[in-house]
């Protein structure tokens, strides 16, 4: 264990055992960045939410949606052409020259290589009548969907595998019929729920599961008819139920009640199932996974964000499926030694590249498919190949950014078009302070709103047809927003009241109530032992270790 200070913040860090051997199987320096500033290197490379209309396809000249700002220097390609014989990544080859920076000339070559206009996964099938979606594949009639496959009917979520006729959900699998939740597994009919699993007709739950007919309950296992804990009739359980539903006024106010009620109950110092010598939260089938989120079915890893199926990797962010020794890298997939990469696929042996598919010993590359011993695109024989790489590599350990993500001045988005403002916030002072990009014009309007928040009826049951037509403002950030007929029909099937808020103050709320990418040493609060949690000291929640918890509440 060494501790070490970040070049780029300035805080101190600790380099463990693990990581050592690691970085040394990887054939890397240890790194003079704290995980946290890598972290945020690798996710200016994810813009999953900023989208832009207004750009053509460089080829069919046909509209598109884009992740690329209309300002970006890119070409971007639809779906259709850029996986077609039009044209092939390899006319854009490259020589690469021994005598200039390589991160200079990738910079060149970024631009030159047209992109594709949006993440699209085709692993669980075609997306059918899914046009506003990102990062995404196997989605039927889902709009404003992200880091999703597959899905059906699927409103304003993300991070969701098999989920149906549901909208404002960020992580799950397998539910239904469900709204406005936060890690949701095989249930139906949840709504504002948080934690939850095999719950069914409940609304306000959390750390919950097998409930039926609940609302405004917290860390109960197989109960029905139960109002914030309180057991009752089922028809008195229907009588208080149907005196609140479809009224925003009275959910905002159980809203409330709901959150001070949670405040009196412990909360289990992580959110991880199945986890073996694990630090991190919502950690899934995993064993010996430490500082990560969001992982499942992995083991001997570090610093994984939204990954699965990963073994013997440090830094990634998305993907992961089926690979090994993965080192900072983002999207990447059924690989296998890959170091500082974006969306990577089939392939191994690669560095510092952009977007390949069945690709062995790469460096540079952009938009490849089925290259070997190429860098810039450009292929050369195996000898003449290696001798370049130790060249490269040589530049890169001298400058001590051998083995990192590639840097955030030559990636594509801005910090505020990224996850980076998901998971690590920052103001436009702080960003540029740190050496990140801002987008001042990230594609919305204010101020067009033709009906005002407190002229929509309070009751969906009383809402017209008609508001598909009105513009609505934000009330948090008065951004405009619109309710497109089948999120209407939702709302109205559902009971549920018109949201007064758009879809990413909605979306923020749940990274709130999921919690910070971040984690506090802290005491439980029942026995006093020492914990490793993502609830930092100074908030009001009582949390417990995992035997209290245990002991407590199941």
């Amino acid at each position: 264990m060494e501790n070490k200070n970040c070049q780029k913040c300035k805080n101190d860090f600790i380099v463990e055992l693990d990581d050592f051997s690691f970085y040394e199987k990887m054939k890397v320096p240890v790194p003079n960045i704290c995980p946290d500033c890598r972290f945020k290197m690798r996710a200016m490379w994810r813009n999953e939410m900023s989208l832009y209309s207004g750009r053509k396809c460089g080829l069919c000249n046909k509209s598109i949606l884009s992740i690329y700002n209309l300002k970006s220097p890119f070409t971007t390609y639809c779906y259709d052409c850029f996986y077609s014989e039009k044209w092939d990544p390899k006319d854009y080859a490259t020589p690469y020259n021994k005598t200039r920076p390589f991160f200079d000339q990738m910079k060149e070559f970024l631009i030159k290589v047209p992109k594709i206009n949006l993440g699209i996964s085709t692993g669980d099938g075609q997306n059918i009548n899914s046009e506003y979606v990102n990062m995404a594949g196997g989605c039927k009639n889902c709009y404003l969907v992200f880091n999703t496959s597959p899905a059906e009917e699927l409103l304003y979520s993300r991070g969701i595998k098999n989920g149906i006729f549901s909208s404002d959900i960020y992580f799950g699998v397998k539910f239904e019929n469900c709204y406005d939740c936060v890690s949701i597994q095989e249930s139906a009919n949840v709504f504002w729920g948080q934690n939850v699993t095999g719950c069914v007709d409940s609304f306000f739950i959390l750390n919950s599961s097998g409930l039926i007919n609940c609302f405004g309950c917290v860390n109960l296992r197989n109960k029905s008819n139960c109002w914030f804990n309180e057991q009752l009739t089922s028809e008195e359980y229907k009588k208080r139920l149907n005196e609140v539903r479809g009224s925003y006024l009275k959910i905002q106010e159980a809203r409330k009640k709901f959150q001070e009620f949670c405040l009196q109950h412990p909360h289990r110092e992580n959110n991880n199932l199945k986890a073996i010598d694990c630090v991190g939260d919502y950690l899934t089938e995993c064993k010996n996974v430490v500082n990560s989120f969001e992982v499942a079915k992995s083991e001997d890893c570090r610093y994984l964000f939204s990954s699965k199926m990963i073994k013997d990797s440090l830094g990634t962010i998305g993907f992961g499926t089926k690979s090994e020794k993965l080192l900072e890298v983002v999207a990447t997939g059924y690989c296998s030694n890959v170091i500082g990469s974006y969306w990577a696929e089939n392939s191994s042996n690669i560095m510092y590249s952009f977007d390949l598919r069945n690709c062995n010993n790469c460096i540079g590359c952009d938009a490849l498919k089925n290259g070997k011993y190429a860098i810039f695109n450009k292929e050369y024989t195996k000898e003449e190949y290696e001798e370049l790489k130790s060249h490269i590599i040589k530049e890169l350990t001298d400058l001590g950014i051998h083995g990192l993500m590639m840097p955030v001045d030559i990636a594509p988005f801005a910090y505020n078009e990224s996850i980076a403002q998901d998971n690590f916030p920052l103001t436009k002072e702080e960003a540029l302070a740190q050496g990140f990009r801002w987008e001042d014009n990230i594609q919305m309007t204010r101020g067009k709103e033709t009906i005002q928040p407190e002229d929509i009826e309070d009751n969906i049951n009383e809402v017209k047809d008609s508001i598909i037509n009105e513009i609505l403002k934000c009330t948090k950030c008065e951004r405009n927003y619109k309710i497109i007929e089948q999120e209407l029909l939702f709302y109205k099937k559902m009971n549920i009241p018109i949201p007064r808020q758009c879809f990413y103050c909605r979306h923020q709320d749940r990274i709130k109530r999921r919690g910070p990418y971040k984690f506090w040493d802290r005491k439980c609060d029942h026995c006093g032992k020492d914990i490793k949690t993502n609830y930092s000291p100074e908030r009001p929640e009582i949390i417990y270790c995992e035997k209290c918890y245990q002991q407590e509440v199941v």
